[in-house]
């Protein structure tokens, strides 16, 4: 009788997998190459229904990944596709709503994902995807220990991962600090709204990043969103005792992130 030795053979991930990055005025695909971490051509985009029911997004999925399909160097008709998704994604189901339909409350994306394009999708939350993407191809390549990558958008979202592997669904921009949830004060748009200063928006980032490196005592944080091509307006006024960089995937991230989740989780379960 064969020794069990514990270990499972890890399979080698597809060169290509398709990944979807739905928002709330866009839902954007794309073919993603996993060696590399970047786009095998143009991605593919459709504004997001309104109402964003799932039935209507389902629909637009569907139709970005028939179009991908359809081009020479698409990966196999019978792969997985990634997707992300505005909200909590807890085994597949969403638990939350942003910027789409409250519909989706509840709903199991995996399973409608799947059932519309007859093909595997795995669904993750959109600031995950985008740090995951970051670890393993950007800012944060081969770097152990904790990373957080915080996203400055609408709100702030954020990625928590540990040795290259991520803790899914750290809602870090709803911390409350000085009695406020953060990102009311310290996102992009409150920036927007506020009407401050890059000097001024650096007092309420360092207040926000001291309270998040006090909580985490991360190795590296990588900033990403629309806002991040500004970082040299606003980032070197922060005074941290962690390093601090620009995401480096920027618009790509989404896609890329959700394509290789697809295609560890498929592997994993194999």
């Amino acid at each position: 009788m064969a020794k069990h030795t514990g270990k499972k053979k890890s399979a080698k991930l597809p060169g290509s997998v398709i990944g979807v990055d739905i928002g709330g005025t866009g839902i954007k695909g794309g073919i993603v190459d996993l060696e590399k971490g970047s786009m095998i051509g143009d991605r593919y985009r459709i504004p997001t229904p309104q109402p964003a029911t799932p039935e209507a997004v389902a629909e637009v999925v569907r139709q970005i990944v028939v179009e991908l399909s359809s081009r020479p160097e698409a990966p196999d008709a019978d792969g997985p596709v990634g997707v992300t998704f505005p909200a909590i994604i807890q085994h597949g189901v969403a638990r939350s709503a942003a910027n789409v339909d409250k519909s989706w409350v509840d709903t199991d994306v995996d399973a409608l994902f799947t059932e519309v394009l007859g093909r595997e999708v795995r669904v993750m939350n959109d600031a995950d995807a985008a740090g995951l993407a970051e670890v393993r191809y950007g800012a944060g390549k081969g770097r152990k220990g904790t990373v957080l990558v915080i996203t400055l958008g609408t709100g702030i979202g954020s990625a928590f991962i540990f040795d290259g592997k991520l803790v899914p669904n750290a809602e870090l921009g709803h911390l409350e600090i000085d009695g406020h949830d953060a990102e009311t004060k310290a996102s992009a748009v409150a920036r927007e709204r506020d009407g401050i200063s890059w000097e001024d928006y650096a007092v309420r980032l360092q207040r926000y990043f001291s309270h998040v490196e006090f909580l985490f005592s991360p190795e590296l944080f990588i900033v990403g969103g629309g806002i991040s091509k500004r970082g040299n307006e606003y980032l070197p006024l922060l005074d941290l005792r962690t390093p601090i960089m620009v995401a480096q995937l920027k618009n790509h991230a989404g896609i890329v992130g959700a394509a290789l989740q697809a295609a560890l989780v498929v592997e994993q379960d194999e």
